[in-house]
C-alpha cells in the first residue's frame, strides 16, 4: 500500500493522546483564517503606531505588507516597549541535544525518519559529561532537546536528564515531542521549568503536506501542548512557527494569538515567542520555502513586542551575529550561545579537542557559532546587560 493511502488523518487524535477542553484553538484559527494582510493600508499602520494600546486588529496591520515602509517607526516603538519592561537585559541559554532518533517524516527536518544520518542517543553518563562541559563555560540555563521518538527517548529518560540538569544549571527547559498533562507534571517534578513546542505552521492544510508520517502529523494534539504543560504545572511555555513553511504573516499572527489567549487564561504563566526561519538541512531538496528575509523577520519581532510588551522573545542561532546583536537592542530578550545542534560534540566544540567519540548528526545548520564568552562580551559592547539567570530557589 502506498504511504499516501495509509496516512492518518492529521486532524484526528490517536489512542493515548489526551484531549482537553479548550476554546483557545478556535479563537486563534478564527482570526488567522479571516486575516487578509493585503487589506490593510498605511492609514491602518499609522493609527496602530499612534495608539497607546495595541489591539488584535492593530497587530494585524503591523504584520501586513503596508507596514514594511514603517519599519523604522515600528523599531523605535518596539525598543521603547522593550526598555520599559525589560530594561537593557538579554538572557542567555544553550540547547543540548541528547538524542536525534525520530519517528516522524517531516520533509523539512534533518532528523526525519527517512534521512540517512548518524543517529545517536546519549547515555546518562554522556549527558552528564556534556552538561559538565557546558556548565564550565558559565552557562546557567539549558534547553534539553530530543528527536521525536518515544521508543528511543521515553519520558523517563528525559526526566532523568532533567534531574541531571538540576545539578548543573539554575533553569531547565525541554523541547521534545508533545506530552499528556500527567507526563508534563512528571517532568516538572524532575526539574523542568518550561516547555517549548513549535507548531511549525498553523496552516492545517500546509501542515498536512509537510508531516507525512508519525504522531507529529496530528495537528490539534500539537496545538494544545502548551496548555497541557501549564495544566501539568510548568512555570513557562514557548510558542513558535517555523517561518518559511507557509504564509509567514498568518503564522506570526497565529503564534502570537496562541500565546495571547493562553496568557489571559493562565495569567501566572511565563510565556515567550520564538521566531526561527527555515535553515538548510541534510537531504532537503523537496520543500519550496516561502521567502522570509531579515526585513520581514524584524517586522514580525517589532510587531510582537508592540502587541505583547511583557512577553519574552527568543532569537536563535539560526540568525546571523549581526542580526542578533541588532535585534537584541530592539525587541529580543533572549538569545542562545555556544550552540551545537549535533549530539555529543560539546567537548570538541568548546575546547577544540578531537575525542574520537561517536557523534550524532545535527538537525540544521546554525548561523551564529559564537561562544558564551564572546556573545557576553559583544552584548556588553552594545550597551546591553547579559543575564545568565534571575531565579532564586529557596
Amino acid at each position: 500500500m502506498e504511504h499516501s493511502r495509509c496516512r492518518i488523518n492529521h486532524m484526528q487524535y490517536l489512542p493515548g493522546m489526551e484531549q482537553i477542553t479548550s476554546d483557545v484553538c478556535e479563537k486563534v484559527m478564527s482570526h488567522m483564517n479571516s486575516y487578509h494582510p493585503s487589506a490593510y493600508t498605511a492609514k491602518d499602520v499609522t493609527a496602530a503606531l499612534n495608539r497607546d494600546f495595541c489591539s488584535i486588529d492593530d497587530f494585524k496591520a503591523l504584520l501586513s505588507p503596508a507596514a514594511e515602509p514603517y519599519l523604522e517607526e515600528m523599531a523605535q516603538k518596539a525598543q521603547r516597549e522593550t526598555g520599559r519592561h525589560f530594561g537593557n537585559t538579554v538572557y542567555l541559554f544553550t540547547p543540548l541535544y541528547i538524542a536525534n532518533y525520530c519517528e516522524n517524516y517531516c520533509v523539512y527536518c534533518g532528523f526525519n525518519c527517512h534521512n540517512q544520518i548518524s543517529r545517536m542517543k546519549l547515555s546518562l553518563s554522556q549527558i552528564e559529561r556534556e552538561m559538565n562541559i557546558i556548565a564550565q563555560s558559565g552557562m546557567e540555563e539549558i534547553l534539553i532537546l530530543t528527536g521525536e521518538s518515544r521508543a528511543k527517548s521515553d519520558v523517563n529518560y528525559i526526566g532523568e536528564a532533567c534531574k541531571l540538569a538540576s545539578r548543573y544549571f539554575k533553569m531547565t527547559g525541554v523541547e521534545i515531542y508533545p506530552l499528556n498533562t500527567d507526563e508534563y507534571r512528571f517532568l516538572h517534578a524532575c526539574g523542568a521549568d518550561y516547555v517549548t513546542v513549535f507548531q511549525e505552521t498553523y496552516d492545517t492544510d500546509r501542515y498536512e503536506t509537510l508531516h507525512l508520517l508519525g504522531n507529529k502529523r496530528v495537528w490539534p494534539y500539537r496545538f494544545d501542548a502548551q496548555e497541557r504543560a501549564l495544566m501539568g504545572g510548568m512555570r513557562g511555555v514557548a510558542f513558535s512557527a517555523l517561518f518559511g513553511l507557509s504564509d509567514f504573516r498568518k503564522d506570526a499572527l497565529a503564534s502570537a494569538l496562541h500565546a495571547y489567549y493562553l496568557q489571559r487564561k493562565y495569567p501566572h504563566a511565563e510565556l515567550s515567542l520564538s521566531c526561527p526561519r527555515l535553515r538548510p538541512i541534510i537531504h532537503n531538496h523537496t520543500i519550496r520555502a516561502w521567502d522570509v528575509g531579515e526585513k520581514q523577520l524584524c517586522q514580525i519581532l517589532c510587531a510582537y513586542r508592540i502587541f505583547m510588551p511583557f512577553i519574552g522573545i527568543t532569537v536563535s542561532s539560526r540568525e546571523s551575529e549581526r542580526f542578533r546583536n541588532g535585534i537584541a537592542k530592539i525587541a529580543a530578550t533572549k538569545i542562545s550561545a555556544g550552540v551545537s545542534t549535533g549530539i555529543g560534540d560539546h567537548e570538541e566544540k568548546y575546547f577544540g579537542k578531537e575525542t574520537g567519540r561517536q557523534r550524532g548528526d545535527e538537525q540544521f545548520e546554525i548561523n551564529d557559532a559564537r561562544s558564551l564568552g564572546k556573545i557576553y562580551r559583544d552584548l556588553k559592547t552594545e550597551g546591553l546587560q547579559p543575564v545568565l539567570n534571575d531565579y532564586l530557589y529557596v
